[in-house]
């Protein structure tokens, strides 16, 4: 189950869930951080005891975890699952996570760990235009076909034509991978309005909850790659004194709202994802599964 932040992908997986006596795997690239709780808008206590969760709190910021490692635990983690039940629900956000359990990723030569962390360090004192003139010099080839707005693909590209001195491209050859087992795809959807404001509302809650204690507690780890996302740079600008704290509110607002639409982006470029709204997805998702029997 696919879609956008805030819109309600954790309450309806978790209602499909229990109706199928099923456990759930996360598909979520900052959840699996237990170092991380209010700002990734983890599932409550309450909700994580009503469904056995899976890649939830279950690495550390230190730790390095790609799509190549969700796709492996996600299909061990299947594999296990399968043994006691027919389904499995998988909910998240991260579209390349979901697409490497469903596809398979491209086989890409390691990256040196010191290599990577240069490459995060630039990006956060330089910004997108260094990275955009890096991999424009570097790997004109990428920089032509690919996602020159996204700052995670543009590191990507950049730290492996550092390190392998060949373009990203030549690694990407498009072959799916075959699963043993069917998937269903569904994503939830809302109309714009109505996803803003849920996003809008969530931001003051989480602020509500103490995302800005949980921020500082984080202050020295910073510069980990976990950390650079939605939510906790905006806080970190707050504390050097760069934003007033009502402007890195509102500015984690506008930039979840962005990427929220970057989200949308890439799931609708998915053919096989029936989309659905929130309030009717529970019956919907039982009758098409009622189809598909796994």
């Amino acid at each position: 189950m696919a879609g956008p932040t805030a819109v309600g992908k954790t309450a309806a997986a978790i209602q499909v869930a229990q109706q199928l006596n099923a456990e759930i795997i996360s598909a979520d690239s900052r959840q699996c951080f237990r170092e991380l709780d209010i700002g990734v808008a983890r599932p409550a206590a309450e909700e994580l005891q009503a469904v056995p969760h899976h890649f939830i709190a279950s690495h550390s910021i230190h730790q390095a975890v790609t799509a190549a490692d969700f796709e492996q635990y996600a299909l061990d983690k299947t594999a296990q699952l399968f043994r006691k039940n027919n389904y499995v629900v998988m909910v998240g956000g991260t579209g390349l996570y979901i697409k490497a359990f469903i596809e398979g990723l491209d086989l890409i030569p390691d990256i040196p760990a010191d290599l990577r962390q240069a490459i995060i360090t630039q990006y956060n004192q330089q910004g997108l235009s260094w990275l955009q003139q890096q991999v424009a010099a570097k790997d004109p080839l990428y920089y032509a076909t690919g996602e020159i707005q996204n700052p995670q693909r543009l590191m990507r590209a950049l730290e492996v034509i550092t390190a392998t001195g060949t373009s990203i491209t030549q690694f990407q050859t498009r072959k799916k991978q075959t699963r043993p087992f069917n998937i269903i795809r569904f994503g939830l959807e809302l109309p714009r309005e109505q996803l803003v404001q849920r996003i809008n509302e969530r931001v003051d809650r989480m602020m509500e909850q103490g995302l800005l204690s949980e921020v500082e507690q984080l202050l020295p780890y910073r510069h980990l790659n976990a950390l650079q996302t939605v939510g906790y740079k905006e806080l970190f600008d707050y504390m050097d004194g760069l934003l007033s704290l009502p402007e890195a509110v509102e500015r984690i607002k506008i930039n979840t709202r962005q990427y929220a639409k970057r989200q949308m982006t890439w799931f609708k470029r998915d053919e096989a994802i029936e989309w659905l709204k929130p309030d009717v997805s529970l019956a919907r998702i039982l009758q098409d599964l009622g189809k598909n029997i796994i």
